[in-house]
This record gives C-alpha cells, sequence and structure tokens, in this order.
C-alpha cells in the first residue's frame, strides 16, 4: 500500500483555547498533521528549525515577535528554507496585509474562514500556490492603487506574454487557470513564472501579485 504524504504543520497562535480549536478543525483532514504548536514567534521559530514543516500557520499578534517579524526572520533562515508561511488573523488593516505579503507570507486569510477553506489553503501553500482571500485582496488592490509606488519599470523586463501570464496570476488564479484562459501548458505557466521571479529579482508569486498592481498592470477598479 503506497505511504501517503503528510502535510506538516506548525501552529503559531497566542490563543490556548483557538489554538487547540484550529488544532482539531485542520486534522479533520487526514493529509494534514500538527507537529508543533507555539504562542509566540520565538517558539514559532523554534519549532521550525526542529520540525521542518511545510507549513508554519501563524497569526499576527503574538506576544514578543510578532507574526510579521516571524515571517520575515523566516525568510532569512536558510535552514526554513522549505517552508512556507500561512497568516490567519482578525486583522485585514491595508499596512498589515502588505506588510506581511512583503515580508514573505505565501497567504493571508481573516479568522471568519470556513474550515474546509483553510484545509485547502493549507494543501495550496505546501504544494507552492500561494492564497489570499478575496476581502484580503481587495484590501491589497486599494491601498497599492491608493499610493503606488514607482515599479512599472519592472514590466520592461517582461516579454508581452509574460505580462499575460503576471496580470492572471495577479487576479489569484493557479497555474492550471492561467494555462485554461491563456491557451499555454501547466508546465509553460511555469517556466514564465520562474523567469518572471528571475528577471525582476522577487522572491515568489505573492510578490508577482503586488507588483501586478503596483505596476499599474491591474488596477483596483477592474
Amino acid at each position: 500500500m503506497e505511504e501517503r504524504i503528510m502535510i506538516r504543520v506548525v501552529l503559531a497562535e497566542d490563543e490556548p483555547l483557538l489554538r487547540s480549536g484550529l488544532r482539531v478543525l485542520l486534522e479533520r483532514d487526514d493529509e494534514i498533521v500538527i507537529v508543533a504548536e507555539a504562542g509566540d514567534g520565538a517558539a514559532a521559530l523554534a519549532a521550525v528549525r526542529r520540525h521542518r514543516p511545510q507549513v508554519l500557520l501563524v497569526d499576527l499578534r503574538m506576544p514578543g515577535l510578532g507574526g510579521i517579524d516571524t515571517i520575515r526572520t523566516l525568510r532569512e533562515d536558510p535552514t526554513a528554507e522549505g517552508t512556507r508561511a500561512l497568516v490567519l488573523t482578525t486583522f485585514d488593516d491595508d499596512e498589515d496585509v502588505l506588510e506581511a505579503l512583503r515580508a514573505g507570507a505565501d497567504g493571508y486569510l481573516l479568522k471568519d474562514v470556513e474550515p474546509e477553506e483553510l484545509r485547502r489553503a493549507i494543501r495550496s501553500i505546501a504544494a507552492g500556490t500561494p492564497v489570499v482571500s478575496p476581502s484580503v485582496l481587495a484590501t491589497m488592490v486599494r491601498t497599492v492603487t491608493q499610493s503606488r509606488p514607482a515599479r512599472a519599470h519592472l514590466l520592461d523586463r517582461f516579454s508581452p506574454r509574460e505580462r499575460d501570464v503576471l496580470a492572471a496570476v495577479g487576479r489569484g488564479l493557479s497555474n492550471s487557470e492561467v494555462a485554461a484562459e491563456l491557451h499555454l501548458s501547466p508546465a509553460t505557466v511555469r517556466t514564465y513564472v520562474s523567469r518572471m521571479l528571475i528577471n525582476s529579482g522577487l522572491r515568489d508569486r505573492s510578490q508577482l501579485v503586488i507588483l501586478a498592481y503596483e505596476s499599474g498592470l491591474i488596477r483596483g477598479d477592474g
């Protein structure tokens, strides 16, 4: 019988009752296992270094080292290179959203998310596909279109087809969805995404989403 591959998760949440509830909800998925819990950022980082999980599920507001600084530290640690960060929080403040994504978060969800959506997000994050809830995406759009840094020059590094892919990625489409929309193969889309990351100097797909808005390729009015 083929051995099932489990998604290892470190759960960082400072409220014990909520942390226990999240463990129960997540482990109802037989592909997800919580390998460690943490009540603050320092403990979360120690758990990541010890267990090497695929996903760190992290709150923004924690005592000591907060969620954003935890993610930033995680990204600077070569031993945690394989761990992706998913923010789960009650805060959808404009600056919180952008700062978390710029720090290197691979996803951002609010705590009113449905249980199955959270489990699905963890599976997506573990597979390398960033996840941002629609309400959070709307917040990000509003912020970057109100005050857009001068990043349009980065688009000059992309071919017209790469810009098409970037626009689709910016709208939150997965590789398979981008492929279907643009009549490409998923492998070709992955190649375009990888090439755009290299040519722009950005870290990951979440950063490409921000670039799509900051550069003006996608506009907040539709």
